[in-house]
């Protein structure tokens, strides 16, 4: 089977679901230029949770400029010291940077074939990147698409144990608007996809 074979075997649910954790990855990499709020203020919603938490998001883009939007997520993750938030899977699961689930990262993504970019200088246990590489694994850009139980057992290890915390946070921060309405989706997509890993394993 090609490459290109692969990627029209790829199911729409699970395109959407790789398309989801990209868009989540992109918007918590860098501060949204004009391009994406476009974007994101197009999206649109259904009944659902996570559909009325789309739909908010859309709202509140529609009325944030990339200026406004820089100076959130500078003040959210960058800051003078350091950003209202730490998004790093050993801050949350050990209360310290660069600790055991780093390395046990690092590992995995040995394992995956999944490597850090050359430009990139933040430990890869940060939440865009977990997101972005769980996105690739589902759609296969890291070569073939990875099976749902090896998806479970990556998302258990490295995102399960305090993502959906991360995005709670992310909702509660003083310093955020668009990326609280940001928060509101991640958190009920986790919500959705660790109730999906959960029925597969029962």
């Amino acid at each position: 089977m090609t490459a290109a074979q692969a990627q029209r075997e790829i199911d729409e649910e699970d395109r959407l679901r790789a398309d989801l954790y990209n868009y989540l990855g992109l918007m918590l990499a860098g501060p949204p230029d004009e391009l994406l709020l476009a974007q994101t203020a197009g999206l649109t919603g259904d009944a659902t949770p996570l559909g009325r938490a789309i739909d908010g998001l859309a709202r509140v883009a529609k009325v944030t400029k990339p200026k406004a939007a820089r100076s959130e997520f500078n003040a959210l993750f960058i800051g003078m010291a350091r950003g209202e938030l730490l998004p790093y899977a050993s801050y949350y699961m050990t209360g310290f940077l660069n600790e055991k689930p780093l390395a046990n990262l690092r590992a995995d993504m040995a394992a995956l074939r999944i490597t850090r970019a050359e430009n990139t200088f933040e430990p890869e246990d940060n939440i865009a990147s977990l997101m972005e590489m769980m996105g690739g694994m589902i759609v296969g850009r890291f070569g073939a698409a990875t099976p749902l139980a090896r998806q479970r057992e990556f998302y258990n290890k490295h995102i399960g144990p305090w993502a959906t915390h991360f995005f709670t946070d992310l909702q509660a921060a003083k310093t955020s608007v668009l990326y609280a309405s940001l928060g509101a989706v991640g958190a009920e997509f986790l919500n959705i996809e660790q109730e999906a890993f959960r029925m597969m394993a029962g």
